[in-house]
């Protein structure tokens, strides 16, 4: 109560694990493509940020172990020819990326 009128009490919610990576991707993306639901999320307190953070970051780890396996990226090869290792494995973390950002950033 102000004076005769009343204010409502907005309060932003409080999150204590941080957004991290993944995360400031899906709030910029719900901010700027799907505004409705960045407002839905943000008027009723909701933050699924740190979640999808997580669950980002377990996919991401488990998908680049895969197919690092799968294409025989090694530590011998590491020692063999140490800029092919490189190559491919950066090749490699941007394919895990763009799938990551597909299947759960971008949805």
């Amino acid at each position: 109560l102000v004076e005769d009128y009343y204010l409502p009490m907005i309060d932003l919610p409080k999150e204590t694990r941080p957004i991290g990576y993944w995360g400031m991707l899906r709030k910029e993306y719900l901010k700027n493509y799907k505004s409705g639901m960045y407002s839905y999320l943000l008027l009723m307190e909701i933050d699924a940020t740190g979640d999808l953070n997580e669950q980002a970051q377990e996919r991401y780890e488990l998908i680049e172990t895969q197919i690092r396996s799968a294409e025989g990226v090694t530590e011998k090869l590491k020692v063999q020819n140490p800029m092919e290792w490189v190559r491919q494995c950066n090749n490699i973390r941007n394919r895990v990326q763009e799938i990551v950002l597909s299947e759960l950033v971008y949805v």
